[in-house]
């Protein structure tokens, strides 16, 4: 008479798989397998006898194939003498950091370019990438021979008549004097659109304007906003200088500069780079938005956000920032 029990200790000292294998083949292989053949046998019993044995055989059946189950997964862990010698930490070691993701630097320029110019006390204020004529050109007081409006200058919308790609983001300081009354301070953030592709200028370019209107407004304030500004964006004491220009929508008109400074090998080095226009705001301009230009006038200032990142970041090519290299993304 087989001693199943002398299995179930067998299987409990197995000291591999390969044990186990051994054991649940010589208890269930199908030719030879010892409980498999004790199966067999049970139809030349007698009928009272046949049903204790075959009673007795189904449980030790199943407590054998349960405790074969669970003796495999006892060995698929790893035991404590093992874990002991080859889990062991290094607590000196350093854990790799985290890769995190972050933006692209010229909407983390645009943020800040709202948290200064918003401590300063000037509001936000976005508008449509598709403008009219009269907002982009008319009311700006760019009259109809100006360059400007040529095709080869701008991207005009075909089958809709007297629309283009907005070319700054003037229009939206148009928008907004026309829906409020003065005085009021403003910056306008946003992309523009002009036929212009080289190291320094790009088909598509990002801007933020800005406008201040009140009662005695004047260049002192203009200069003194702006040098604040930027030195604080920049995030290094930046050389400037303001020049005449002529812009149609501000008189008088003025160009500022900052010098090229660093340790780029560049032949632009050392040289300076306009930044954008500012001036005084024409007083046409007022009266095509109903602000009387005898009580009221002020400043208003363009400047792209890619020209600051170039001298900030020391970045040769504007064209980098839209190539998408994440060896050149990865350095901010």
């Amino acid at each position: 008479m087989t001693d199943w029990s002398t299995y179930e200790r067998r299987i409990n000292d197995a000291k591999g798989p390969a044990d186990l294998d051994a054991i649940d083949q010589e208890l269930f292989g199908r030719k030879n397998g010892t409980l498999t053949t004790a199966l067999k046998e049970l139809g030349s019993l007698p009928e009272a006898e046949r049903r204790t044995k075959a009673q007795e055989l189904n449980e030790w059946k199943k407590k054998l194939t349960g405790a074969i189950d669970i003796r495999r997964k006892e060995l698929a862990s790893p035991s404590d003498d093992t874990l002991k010698k080859s889990d062991t930490i290094d607590s000196t070691l350093e854990l790799p950091g985290k890769c995190r993701g972050h933006l692209h630097p010229i909407p983390e320029f645009i943020r800040q370019v709202e948290e200064v110019f918003g401590r300063m006390g000037f509001d936000v204020a976005y508008g449509p990438e598709i403008e009219s004529e009269e907002n982009n050109f008319n009311k700006l007081n760019i009259p109809e021979t100006h360059p400007a409006r040529d095709t080869q200058d701008t991207f005009w919308i075909k089958g809709v008549q007297n629309t283009v790609l907005r070319t700054h983001t003037s229009p939206v300081q148009i928008r907004y004097m026309q829906e409020r009354k003065p005085p009021f301070r403003m910056i306008c953030p946003g992309k523009t659109y002009r036929k212009d592709a080289d190291a320094t200028h790009s088909p598509m370019f990002h801007q933020f304007e800005g406008l201040m209107i009140g009662k005695d407004v004047s260049l002192a304030n203009l200069k003194a906003v702006l040098i604040t500004a930027m030195r604080e964006l920049i995030g290094r004491d930046v050389d400037f200088r303001f020049r005449t220009g002529f812009f149609p929508f501000v008189e008088p008109g003025l160009e500022l500069d900052m010098l090229w400074k660093g340790d780029l090998k560049e032949s632009r080095e050392g040289k300076w780079l306009e930044m954008g226009g500012c001036g005084m705001v024409h007083p046409n301009v007022l009266k095509n938005v109903g602000i009387d230009p005898a009580q009221w006038q002020g400043f208003a200032f363009g400047f792209g956000i890619e020209r600051p990142l170039m001298i900030k970041h020391r970045i040769p090519d504007l064209r980098s920032f839209y190539e998408g290299d994440p060896r050149f993304l990865r350095q901010f």
